[in-house]
C-alpha cells in the first residue's frame, strides 16, 4: 500500500530510528513511547490486520524479531511486553499488522496500559 506510513518507513522514505532489519521485517523506535522502550515490529509487506491471511512463516518472523528486539533493547531478562493491536476496535491506529515491544520499567502497577 502506498499511502501507509509504516510501508513508507519500511520502504526508508520516512526516517526512523531503525533497531531491526532483515529481508522481511523491519524494527523501529516508535515516536510516540509509552515506556522507556517502546519498539514497533512490522512485517515489510503490507498486511492491514492479522484477518489478511497472513503466511505462518511471516508471523513465525515476526515474533522471532520481537525477540531478538527486546535482546537488543535489553528487555529480554527483566521482562517486557508484546501487543497486537487487531483493527479498530482494538485501537489499531496504523492499518499495517505491528507487534508493540514495550518495556524497561515496571508494569506491575499499571504504569502502562493497552
Amino acid at each position: 500500500m502506498s499511502d501507509c506510513v509504516f510501508c513508507l518507513v519500511a520502504r526508508g522514505e520516512i526516517p526512523a530510528n531503525v533497531v531491526y532489519e532483515d529481508d522481511d521485517i523491519i524494527a523501529f523506535d516508535d515516536i510516540a513511547p509509552q515506556a522507556p522502550v517502546h519498539t514497533l515490529v512490522i512485517p515489510k509487506k503490507h498486511y492491514s490486520t492479522l484477518s489478511d491471511d497472513i503466511p505462518e512463516e511471516m508471523l513465525g518472523k515476526l515474533l522471532s524479531a520481537v525477540n531478538r528486539v527486546a535482546k537488543i533493547k535489553g528487555v529480554d531478562e527483566g521482562g517486557y511486553r508484546v501487543i497486537i493491536n487487531n483493527g479498530a476496535d482494538a485501537a489499531q491506529t496504523v492499518p499495517h499488522v505491528h507487534a508493540h515491544v514495550i518495556g524497561g520499567c515496571s508494569m506491575a502497577h499499571g504504569m502502562v496500559s493497552f
